[in-house]
């Protein structure tokens, strides 16, 4: 026991010898929560749109209004015609097109209904794809209340049987994130990113730096166990995920308002499996790395799998089958899933167990196979 205090002391020491690293600790969580849930988002705003109105008339001025005051769109340009609007689009600048008929104010008062024409640059397809569903939102909405309108306008035994007519109103009640804010939705996911680069890749890296340097050939001769040595790389950056992850919950409660329903205890116990399974990873890359090219390289790849495969962008179980057996066996993703339900969903522990027994099984494999692999030479 001995051994390993004095190997967690030396780690310690040769962490902090560098002043920036205790800033690295302190500032880093806090610059990855401001910024990068602001700047990383899948809502589609500003989207630049041209109206042609060929009516010209009151009705499709108010829509154009409408359009205008959405926080979705802005009015690129109101082209005398279709043709010059598509030379907007083709030289990109526009994204979608509102074509007005001339007959609109007068379809909607003799025949109580017209037509709308809307093209759509899907290149990019999720901005074509809620591009068109927040338009549709938009016209429905003009629909409703033109409906209103001119229901007073007809003789009244027309309007009495239209008053009779059933009717039925959509109350949409949005749970657990009620303002749609997108950013309650990635912060937890970027808690787990912050997590995933402390306790799993600089451990790795921590490593192979000594393995170029030749320190770790002085521990390889001296009677070391290889589970002290590697505890003992391990514990100093454990701690320190702990403290970033302290960080990030006061971080995202000050920035945003975002507190665990869940609790703070469900939020850094969920952690501590995490981190044992994530660091086994690193081990393991360490192990099979001799230079830091390589453990880079090693790095970059797996970087990119546990996070785009692991849920935080996309939903798992959109992905192809293949994807969801990798995303099985992803730490990442069982993590991810278990902050958003502490954060969002309200979720306890006891709602949550299954992601971490899967956590657990995943660490015991890692570890075991870190340790095994890890021979002194």
């Amino acid at each position: 026991m001995k051994t390993l205090n004095f190997l967690v002391e030396k780690e310690f020491k040769q962490m902090f010898r560098n002043p920036l690293i205790p800033k690295l600790i302190i500032l880093y969580p806090i610059m990855v929560l401001l910024i990068f849930p602001w700047a990383v988002s899948f809502e589609i705003k500003n989207i630049k749109i041209d109206v042609v109105d060929h009516s010209k008339s009151s009705y499709s001025k108010r829509l154009t209004d409408k359009i205008d005051a959405s926080k979705y769109f802005i009015l690129n340009d109101t082209p005398l015609d279709y043709k010059t609007a598509m030379l907007n689009m083709d030289n990109g600048e526009t994204d979608m097109i509102i074509e007005i008929p001339a007959s609109f104010d007068r379809d909607i008062i003799k025949s109580r209904t017209s037509s709308l024409g809307v093209a759509v640059n899907f290149v990019n397809g999720t901005l074509g794809l809620l591009g068109s569903n927040y338009i549709m939102q938009i016209v429905n909405d003009f629909s409703s209340e033109l409906r209103n309108e001119l229901v007073y306008t007809i003789p009244p035994e027309s309007r009495e049987n239209m008053l009779r007519r059933p009717k039925i109103d959509i109350i949409t009640q949005n749970k657990f994130n009620p303002e749609l804010d997108y950013k309650n939705f990635m912060i937890p996911g970027f808690m787990v990113l912050l997590l995933t680069l402390i306790c799993g890749i600089l451990p790795a890296l921590n490593i192979v730096m000594e393995k170029e340097n030749g320190t770790i050939q002085q521990i390889n001769v001296t009677p070391v166990k290889r589970y002290h040595f590697i505890l003992a790389k391990l514990i100093p950056f454990w701690i320190v995920g702990l403290i970033v992850m302290i960080i990030s919950v006061t971080t995202a409660y000050m920035l945003y308002g975002l507190w665990p329903m869940g609790g703070v205890i469900a939020i850094l116990f969920s952690s501590i499996v995490f981190i044992l399974s994530i660091s086994g990873l690193g081990l393991i890359i360490s192990n099979y790395s001799s230079t830091m090219q390589q453990a880079s390289f090693l790095v970059m790849f797996f970087i990119l799998i546990l996070i785009l495969l692991g849920g935080m962008f996309t939903p798992v179980s959109s992905m192809p089958v293949w994807a969801q057996l990798i995303a099985a066996v992803n730490p990442f993703s069982y993590l991810t899933k278990t902050f958003r339900m502490i954060y969002l969903n309200g979720s306890n522990i006891t709602d949550v167990w299954m992601n971490l027994i899967s956590l657990v099984i995943i660490a015991i494999v890692l570890n075991g196979w870190a340790v095994i692999s890890y021979k002194k030479r």
